[in-house]
Order: C-alpha cells, then sequence, then structure tokens
C-alpha cells in the first residue's frame, strides 16, 4: 500500500510525523512525507521513506498557509497513493479533497485543538476560516487520531468524531551517550536543567524562566529548540544577571538534543494555560524528560499534571511565574535526596510511558484503516 503523509512541519523535528512514516514502512507500506523546508531546516534521511519538503517563499502568516496547501493539493494530485495522513489542520483541506475526489482512505492526525490555539482565538477573522475548514471536513473523517483524551472528547462533543488516543510519547534513549556535563562549567554543587521544544512562543514559559535564573543562584540553564520567540528570548536573557548561566543550543536532530537531556538534572515544561488547546495539551518534552530519566517542574495543566502526580516523577507548581519557578529551581538545587527520588520515579515511569508500547496503540489503528473497506 502506498501512504503518503502530510505536515506542514519540518520533518527534520517532527518526531511524531517520523515515529509515524517508519511505524507504517515496519508495517510492509510504501511512505513518502510531504513536508515543508524552512529557512533553517536540517537535513533529514529517513531510512526507507521518501522524503518531500516543499519551499513556500513565506515564513508565517496567510501567505505561507495557502501557498503551502496550494502547492501540497498539486503534489497530491499528481502522486498516486492508497492512504492519506493528514496531520493537523493546516494539511486536511486538500488532504480532504483530494482523498474524496479518488475515493481514497484518509487518517486525519490532529496533534492539538488546532482551532484553540493561543494567537489565533483572537484573530477573529483567521478563526473564522479555521473553524469554516474544519466544519467543513473533520465530521466526515471515518479515520482519526489525536494527542490527549482531553482532546479526543473535545473532537468527539464538537464533530461527534472518535479519535483514538496515541501519545507523542518518546522511544528508548538506553542507547544514546550524555553528553559531559562539564563541557557547560557545571559544578558538583550546581543544578543543571533543560527547557527544551520546537514551540517555544508565547505563553510557554520561557520568559518567566530566563527571569528565574536570575532568582536561583547555582542553578544552569539549557535552551534547546526554536519558535516564534527565541530571538526574544536570547536578548531577554544576554540582560539577565544571570547571562553567564543561560547556554542556548542550535537546532539539532532529536537524538543528539536527548544527549544533552540525558546530561541534566532536570526539565522544565511550562506552558500557561492561556487557550483551549494549551490547557489540555500534552507536551512531547513531558515525555523526552521521563525517557531521559529526569524530573520535569511543570505549570499546573491538567493533563501533565495528572501524569506527574500518577508517577510522582517531577514538580506540579502551583503557577507560573519566577519566584515559584527559582522556588522550585533552588528546592531541587540544595535536597539532593529528593532530585535523587525523583530520578528514580522518572526512569520507573518511562517502562510504562514509551513509545515501544504505545505504538502498538496506533500500529492496530492503521491496522484495520487498511484492512477496512471504504463505502463508494
Amino acid at each position: 500500500m502506498k501512504v503518503l503523509i502530510a505536515v506542514i512541519s519540518d520533518v527534520a523535528t517532527d518526531m511524531r510525523v517520523q515515529k509515524q512514516a517508519f511505524l507504517l514502512a515496519e508495517m510492509g507500506c510504501e511512505v513518502t512525507v510531504l513536508g515543508r523546508m524552512r529557512y533553517n531546516s536540517l537535513p533529514c534521511l529517513l531510512r526507507g521513506i521518501e522524503v518531500f519538503r516543499i519551499r513556500v517563499p513565506f515564513r508565517k502568516g496567510p501567505g505561507m498557509y495557502l501557498t503551502f496547501n496550494f502547492m501540497l493539493l498539486i503534489h497530491l494530485l499528481v502522486r498516486r497513493f492508497d492512504l492519506c495522513v493528514s496531520n493537523d489542520l493546516d494539511t486536511l483541506v486538500p488532504c480532504y479533497a483530494v482523498s474524496r475526489l479518488f475515493r481514497k482512505k484518509l487518517v486525519y492526525d490532529a496533534h492539538e485543538y488546532f482551532t484553540g490555539q493561543h494567537g489565533l482565538v483572537e484573530k477573529k477573522i483567521r478563526h473564522r476560516l479555521w473553524k469554516a475548514a474544519e466544519r467543513r471536513t473533520v465530521p466526515h473523517v471515518k479515520h482519526m487520531i489525536t494527542v490527549s483524551n482531553s482532546i479526543s472528547d473535545l473532537y468527539r462533543s464538537e464533530y461527534g468524531a472518535n479519535p483514538v488516543v496515541v501519545r507523542n510519547l518518546a522511544p528508548s534513549v538506553a542507547h544514546l551517550v550524555p553528553h559531559d556535563r562539564k563541557m557547560h562549567s557545571v559544578g558538583e554543587d550546581e543544578l543543571l536543567v533543560v527547557y527544551q521544544g520546537s514551540g517555544i512562543n508565547e505563553g510557554r514559559g520561557a520568559e518567566e524562566l530566563i527571569d528565574a535564573m536570575a532568582l536561583a543562584e547555582g542553578v544552569r540553564l539549557l535552551v534547546s529548540g526554536s519558535g516564534d520567540i527565541i530571538r526574544k528570548i536570547r536578548h531577554r536573557a544576554f540582560e539577565s544577571p544571570a547571562a553567564a548561566r543561560i547556554i542556548f543550543l542550535p537546532v539539532m536532530p532529536w537524538e543528539e538534543m536527548m544527549r544533552y537531556t540525558l546530561g541534566c538534572d532536570a526539565g522544565m515544561t511550562l506552558d500557561a494555560d492561556t487557550c483551549t488547546n494549551q490547557r489540555y495539551s500534552l507536551p512531547n518534552k513531558l515525555f523526552d524528560y521521563i525517557a531521559a530519566g529526569i524530573p520535569a517542574i511543570s505549570s499546573p495543566l491538567p493533563e501533565v499534571s495528572a501524569i506527574i502526580r500518577q508517577y510522582g516523577c517531577g514538580v506540579v507548581l502551583e503557577e507560573v511565574t519566577p519566584e515559584a519557578i527559582a522556588e522550585a529551581l533552588v528546592r531541587l538545587r540544595d535536597d539532593r535526596a529528593l532530585l535523587s527520588a525523583l530520578k528514580e520515579k522518572s526512569a520507573r515511569a518511562r517502562n510504562e510511558i514509551n513509545w515501544e508500547k504505545e505504538k502498538l496503540k496506533e500500529q492496530e489503528f492503521f491496522r484495520n484503516v487498511i484492512e477496512v473497506k471504504e463505502s463508494k
């Protein structure tokens, strides 16, 4: 079976799409991934999988979305496929249209509650357009997956959809060698924490974290990733009294990033409850930290805090403020017995929360999609 996976993100750093592609290839499918080539995209070679990245002249905004979707439509019309996998609403319209036109199978993978994003809800015209696209497509999609139970419930109540929940868990990193902490001049009594991800945007706690570093002596911070406010964060860090203790890493492949994460003491996941999407999200970084066997310092989002409390693998803040973050950092810096206990619990949690187990659910989902006969 020929499978075409469409995604507007950079395939090189989208681990959910990569895992999906490898899983389908393992199932005997011929897989092609269509993504977007960004100005700072890393090389992307996925063994046994064709990767084609579309160049568009815009970095963001309506021009980027319209151009990418038009070019994606052209590719879908000329490429032969039996199954199309649309990742997120920003690829669904052309995928839905062409799949219906040629009577091919379609899977919609909702990485988030797209129309509930921070920054979109406030822009009324754009929000109405995206909401209209969602209403015209999602109720008619027969096969759908998403990332959390809460987001699944939202689609079920709003559109009568029944998405299968496949969390974006991290694969095993047991084969990776951690980078030496000495390369960051970390002292024996210092705490090394990491904040990582490709969505360093407004409302994700990055600004509060930079400010917290000035209140937490003896703590060093690695920032690994990219996003809309990364330049703003760099400038804020440069002007901070803690500038010498804040280290920015370049964008890099996931496995290389995880070598840095493995050498850290704790990871930060500080998304604020700014919108419906973030309220019910399960950030990838949480599962990266669990895979690395380090505790997470987290904002009090329901899905995230539920996992941390269930496994005891971190600290849940009451609020995301520089003072609250600094207090948690200092506590882990000074209480080594607590830090050791949290690391042990995180290491135990990864025996249950890992991609090797979660992918069995996605495998069963796709097996059912491939085997079912679509009505004409």
